[in-house]
């Protein structure tokens, strides 16, 4: 009996003093794992930061492209740390980044369609055909840009809709931006009949033209003939500034109508 007893405390012992060295093994490593996790959130931190800001600086880079880049940084760094702090407690790091291979791999095959919209996205701010309050034509979409995401555009109408277009549509098709160039050409074209006297008709609308201080000077307003026959048809060509294309053109119709009257030049 007495032998017993001393082999249960031995065992006892034994037990407790591994016990005891694990809990210091473990210990310095949950110590570590502590420590690192802590320096790793910092630096994971400070190095977004300092890359948002260098990036920001980049001529061109849009502020949300800049966050997202900073963003998938910082978490690239923060699964580096944890897969470094899972390789203190002797877990197989390998097995586990192979796992998260094959994760990110099923996700972008299950977001395939959104993953295409960021791509666009990216695309969109780095090249920037259009930007926010430029007015712009695709195939289907006309609209003033308001905000562009990195998923969808967001546009509103002439008749003052909301629309939202994805990023994938605006960049695989062609695009028209009527605000980007700061100059933009106005055609004027009537028809006269052919006994009107054509060279007052020519000489009237080069006057209304050089009259309106909308219309640019270089280059400068011409006029020409488009057809002859029964009816002659005219053009006043001219430039004005883009801000003020829409408005010019409006008053040149209704200017040129006004001075045909006066002299007299019946338009077709």
């Amino acid at each position: 009996m007495e032998q017993q007893a001393t082999s249960v405390i031995v065992a006892t012992r034994t037990a407790l003093s591994q016990a005891s060295a694990l809990a210091v093994q473990y210990s310095f490593s949950i110590l570590g794992a502590l420590i690192l996790l802590i320096l790793g959130w910092t630096l994971a931190g400070l190095v977004s930061r300092w890359a948002f800001e260098g990036i920001s600086r980049v001529k061109g880079i849009d502020e949300t492209l800049a966050r997202f880049f900073t963003n998938v940084l910082r978490y690239a760094l923060l699964i580096l740390v944890f897969v470094t702090v899972l390789g203190q407690f002797g877990v197989q790091t390998a097995s586990i980044i192979a796992t998260l291979g094959a994760a990110g791999l099923a996700v972008g095959l299950a977001l395939q369609g959104t993953l295409q919209n960021i791509a666009a996205g990216i695309m969109l701010l780095v090249l920037r055909p259009f930007r926010v309050g430029e007015y712009i034509e695709t195939g289907s979409i006309t609209g003033t840009v308001t905000e562009i995401g990195l998923f969808a555009t967001e546009m509103k109408t002439g008749d003052g809709l909301y629309r939202l277009a994805p990023n994938s549509t605006l960049w695989n098709t062609p695009i028209t931006n009527y605000s980007r160039e700061p100059l933009r050409k106005f055609d004027v074209t009537f028809g006269v009949a052919s006994t009107q006297d054509l060279e007052l008709a020519l000489n009237t609308l080069l006057d209304v033209a050089k009259a309106e201080p909308r219309v640019e000077k270089r280059p400068e307003p011409q006029v020409f003939v488009n057809s002859l026959g029964g009816t002659i048809s005219i053009t006043l060509q001219y430039w004005a500034k883009t801000a003020q294309w829409a408005t010019t053109s409006r008053d040149m119709l209704r200017r040129t109508k006004q001075t045909f009257d006066e002299k007299g030049i019946a338009i077709t």
